[in-house]
């Protein structure tokens, strides 16, 4: 009787093991969350690295800010969208985005006919053109013979080709517009090629001890935010309708006001 009994017991535990087995089985299965990846991803963004007000260094918090900075949590907020920024620099970040490193880049990029083969663009957000900037007392007259300062892969680059030859000079070009502005006061070069907000806010905060030789910026065109052609256009779609929500709310004037526009 007693056999009986244990043989009872240990039929009675196997069963109620499998049961339980079974049931977490079943209950994983049930439970599996759906995860929507396009709302999950974190984009990987690319900027420049001094290229104020739209990006630079905040020594004091180690921090890179400025109006790209601004903008693109602005609407990243306001649109739900994960994102990591790197400020490695303008041809890094066109590299990183054409490589497929990067998801996007916001950088003071000027949209063109040119870079739409490449790139596909957001609504512009901003508006600028190009200036010639030197020491002061220089004049357009003084570049004949002399050498310019550009910024590669830029707008300003392109404005400074298509013009060298009016006013006789040749092109030094250089990564960034630190680069750029120490030439020029250095005497290497006689004068930059420069976007006139970004020199504007250079020479208004006392940071460039230099001047806008051309009387008003030429080849006026918009900043775009840019992916790489075919790739990401619903980041594309996110970010317009957040510069569309943030402009209609004054917070987009809000932080242009903030850096003196």
């Amino acid at each position: 009787m007693k056999k009986v009994l244990a043989l009872i017991l240990a039929i009675a535990m196997i069963a109620s093991v499998a049961m339980l087995t079974g049931c977490g089985e079943n209950s994983g299965e049930g439970n599996e969350v759906e995860v929507n990846t396009d709302d999950a991803k974190t984009y990987i963004i690319y900027s420049d690295n001094a290229f104020a007000p739209f990006e630079y260094l905040d020594t004091e918090t180690n921090t890179y800010v400025g109006v790209d900075m601004d903008l693109m949590a602005a609407i990243a907020e306001d649109q739900g969208i994960s994102y990591e920024m790197h400020n490695e620099g303008f041809d890094a970040s066109m590299g990183a985005v054409q490589s497929g490193q990067a998801d996007a880049m916001i950088a003071g990029m000027t949209i063109t006919d040119e870079r739409k083969e490449t790139f596909d663009f957001s609504d512009a957000y901003f508006d600028d053109g190009q200036v010639i900037v030197a020491k002061a007392g220089t004049t357009l007259e003084d570049l004949n013979g002399k050498t310019v300062a550009a910024k590669t892969s830029t707008v300003g680059g392109e404005y400074a080709e298509s013009i060298k030859d009016e006013y006789g000079f040749t092109i030094n070009y250089y990564e960034g517009s630190d680069n750029m502005y120490q030439a020029v006061l250095t005497g290497t070069d006689v004068a930059c090629v420069e976007d006139f907000s970004v020199i504007g806010y250079a020479i208004k905060s006392g940071e460039v001890d230099l001047e806008i030789v051309s009387e008003e910026p030429a080849n006026v065109k918009g900043y775009g935010f840019a992916v790489q052609k075919g790739k990401n256009p619903e980041l594309i779609e996110k970010f317009n309708a957040g510069l569309a929500n943030i402009k209609a709310s004054g917070k987009y004037d809000e932080i242009l006001a903030k850096y003196g526009y």
